[in-house]
């Protein structure tokens, strides 16, 4: 039986309950979950299938408090600091399936975690390998830029962040402006994402989508990328060419930007977006922004397009100078075109529109006076890995 943490005055304890202390009720949670002060009285297990954290945040524990977590879901579960908390371990506080350990409170702010044997961290190769140094830990990381495989020399956990392709920029005409391409989606980079992997694994690389040849139609969508059947992500939606009427939303990643005034009616819409919306048009001679994975494309003002949306950084993963990944691109204008966000590509205001650079940028929407002015394509995009060493 559970002994009835926390003791309250005059209770009255069986002798059963009194040689049973050791066995404390089991707190079962199945989403992301803060730790509150009763959990110092149970046992907190994770149950998912899905990546998955437990919060320890300040001021909840006292010194001397043990605060017990474990997973049991199919899905890794780290243990992360709160605000102004530090939680030292001489193992990992990402947590595979079945492991687990305690958290000791040294004070109201510092925590030791002991792990109870929980998985570390694997060993891989593939792709271009490097030496990087995150927070004051080494890792080797692996950069796939193509389609290839992660050869897994060492069953354990991995830190992946995976970037799909951007989508294609919209064609315009000497009359009306193609909106830009939205940036393909990115995953990993808000919150570390940690994979428990015992065998190779395929990593397919979402190319960018092709800017539309005539205004039209809408530029292609941008291709998601994957590590194997593990983890994926959508690709950039597409920028609506000037005349097409049907500006497309993809299942997953930043949208595509509409444009010449163009609503969705046509458009096959996401139910679930991981980046950003683009922006709209309310003139025929302007296009709206791609979205962006870090912000939403901008609506075209007056006869400028509208700005596309930024990019996210993810030198924080990968351990190097700062830049960015899945920025939008600005649809095109007669007065100007639509203005490059942070890692994304401006739209034109005359002639082919930009080509998305920077990885899952989306393409540039274009402008012009030529009879077709194609969008620009969107960038592909790529897959990191990383271990620790």
């Amino acid at each position: 039986m559970a002994t009835p943490y926390p003791y309250v005055s005059g209770t009255v304890l069986t002798a059963a309950q009194l040689n049973d202390g050791q066995n404390l009720p089991i707190n079962d949670v199945t989403a992301n979950y803060v730790l509150v002060n009763n959990d110092r009285y149970r046992r907190t297990i994770m149950n998912n299938a899905g990546s998955t954290t437990i919060t320890v945040d300040n001021s909840v524990f006292v010194a001397g408090d043990i605060i017990w977590c474990y997973n049991k879901g199919a899905g890794s579960t780290v243990i992360t600091a709160g605000a102004g908390v530090t939680i030292n371990t001489s193992g990992s506080l990402t947590l595979a399936q079945y492991g687990g350990g305690y958290l000791l409170a040294l004070s109201a702010s510092t925590f030791t975690f002991f792990s109870g044997g929980g998985a570390t961290y694997g060993v891989g190769s593939g792709g271009s390998s490097s030496s990087i140094t995150v927070g004051g830990i080494n890792y080797t990381l692996l950069t796939f830029t193509t389609d290839s495989t992660l050869t897994v020399t060492k069953a354990g956990l991995f830190d992946v962040l995976l970037v799909a392709g951007g989508g294609g920029g919209g064609g315009g005409t000497s009359t009306r402006a193609g909106a830009g391409g939205g940036g393909g989606g990115v995953l990993g980079f808000t919150a570390v994402t940690t994979l428990y992997l015992s065998a190779n694994q395929s990593i397919t690389i979402g190319a960018g989508g092709a800017g539309s040849s005539t205004d039209t139609v809408a530029g292609s969508y941008g291709l998601g990328s994957s590590i194997g059947s593990v983890i994926s992500v959508a690709g950039g939606g597409s920028g609506d060419g000037s005349t097409s009427l049907d500006a497309r939303y993809n299942t997953g990643g930043s949208t595509g930007g509409r444009a010449a005034g163009r609503t969705s009616v046509n458009a096959v819409i996401a139910t679930s977006i991981q980046g950003n919306t683009g922006g709209s048009s309310s003139a025929v001679q302007t296009g709206g922004g791609g979205g962006g994975a870090g912000a939403n494309g901008g609506d075209a003002v007056s006869l400028d397009g509208g700005a596309g949306g930024a990019g996210v950084d993810i030198s924080s993963f990968v351990g190097g100078p700062a830049y960015v990944a899945a920025a939008g691109a600005g649809g095109g204008g007669q007065n100007a075109g639509g203005a490059a966000a942070t890692g994304g590509v401006a739209g034109k205001s005359t002639g082919a529109g930009n080509n998305g650079v920077n990885y899952g940028a989306g393409g540039g929407g274009t402008y012009g006076t030529a009879a077709t002015n194609p969008g620009g394509n969107g960038a592909a995009g790529a897959v990191f890995v990383r271990f620790r060493v």
